[in-house]
């Protein structure tokens, strides 16, 4: 069995220090016009959770999900 794994960013919790986006190791994270984070390149994250641990408001969680 297979599991689908995405990004989940909850941008009433960001605050837009940008920690997510310096540490991602691929470059998958941007800051948006309003300072927010965004998934910019979904397909290169290798869901190493570096944004998820680093990130001090908890914005941002691996999602991990049984595919059927």
């Amino acid at each position: 069995m297979s599991r689908q794994r995405y990004l989940e960013v909850n941008t009433d919790w960001c605050k837009g220090c940008g920690i997510c986006v310096a540490f991602c190791p691929k470059n998958v994270l941007e800051l948006d016009a309003a300072d927010k984070v965004v998934v910019a390149r979904p397909e290169d994250c290798t869901y190493c959770r570096d944004c998820e641990i680093r990130c001090p408001d908890f914005a941002i969680i691996v999602v991990t999900e049984k595919a059927s």
